[in-house]
Protein backbone atom coordinates (compact mmCIF):
# COMPACT_ATOMS: atom_id res chain seq x y z
CA UNK A 1 0.00 0.00 0.00
CA UNK A 2 1.40 3.38 -0.97
CA UNK A 3 1.59 6.25 1.46
CA UNK A 4 -0.13 9.41 0.26
CA UNK A 5 0.66 12.84 1.56
CA UNK A 6 -2.14 15.18 2.49
CA UNK A 7 -2.85 17.66 -0.30
CA UNK A 8 -1.27 21.06 0.19
CA UNK A 9 -3.69 23.80 1.10
CA UNK A 10 -3.48 26.43 -1.63
CA UNK A 11 -3.48 30.01 -0.41
CA UNK A 12 -6.95 31.54 -0.89
CA UNK A 13 -5.54 35.02 -1.48
CA UNK A 14 -3.22 34.24 -4.40
CA UNK A 15 -4.52 30.83 -5.61
CA UNK A 16 -0.99 29.43 -5.43
CA UNK A 17 0.64 32.16 -7.54
CA UNK A 18 2.53 33.62 -4.60
CA UNK A 19 5.11 35.80 -6.35
CA UNK A 20 4.86 38.15 -9.28
CA UNK A 21 7.41 40.25 -11.14
CA UNK A 22 6.30 43.82 -11.75
CA UNK A 23 8.02 46.02 -14.30
CA UNK A 24 8.95 49.52 -13.25
CA UNK A 25 8.58 50.89 -16.77
CA UNK A 26 12.21 51.46 -17.66
CA UNK A 27 15.28 49.58 -18.77
CA UNK A 28 18.78 49.42 -17.32
CA UNK A 29 22.07 50.00 -19.17
CA UNK A 30 22.08 46.45 -20.57
CA UNK A 31 18.56 46.78 -22.00
CA UNK A 32 16.96 44.56 -19.35
CA UNK A 33 13.61 45.57 -17.92
CA UNK A 34 13.77 46.81 -14.35
CA UNK A 35 11.50 44.67 -12.18
CA UNK A 36 10.60 44.10 -8.57
CA UNK A 37 9.18 40.94 -7.03
CA UNK A 38 5.97 41.14 -5.02
CA UNK A 39 5.00 38.34 -2.63
CA UNK A 40 1.54 37.44 -1.34
CA UNK A 41 0.98 38.91 2.14
CA UNK A 42 -1.03 35.94 3.35
CA UNK A 43 1.37 33.09 2.52
CA UNK A 44 4.61 35.11 2.35
CA UNK A 45 5.49 33.80 -1.11
CA UNK A 46 5.01 30.08 -0.52
CA UNK A 47 1.67 29.57 -2.31
CA UNK A 48 0.31 27.38 0.48
CA UNK A 49 -1.07 27.92 3.95
CA UNK A 50 -0.41 25.74 7.00
CA UNK A 51 -3.02 23.20 8.12
CA UNK A 52 -6.08 24.70 9.80
CA UNK A 53 -5.24 23.10 13.14
CA UNK A 54 -1.89 24.93 13.31
CA UNK A 55 -3.56 28.23 12.40
CA UNK A 56 -6.15 27.78 15.16
CA UNK A 57 -3.48 26.85 17.73
CA UNK A 58 -1.43 29.91 16.81
CA UNK A 59 -4.48 32.17 17.06
CA UNK A 60 -5.44 30.69 20.44
CA UNK A 61 -1.92 31.11 21.79
CA UNK A 62 -1.75 34.74 20.73
CA UNK A 63 -5.23 35.48 22.14
CA UNK A 64 -4.34 34.06 25.56
CA UNK A 65 -0.98 35.84 25.55
CA UNK A 66 -2.62 39.20 24.79
CA UNK A 67 -5.25 38.69 27.47
CA UNK A 68 -2.62 37.91 30.12
CA UNK A 69 -0.55 40.96 29.11
CA UNK A 70 -3.42 43.39 29.77
CA UNK A 71 -3.64 42.63 33.48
Amino acid sequence: MQHRHAPARICPSCDGFASASITLGGRDRNGQRRTITAHCRTCHGTGTVPPLRRLLETAADSAFTRQGARR
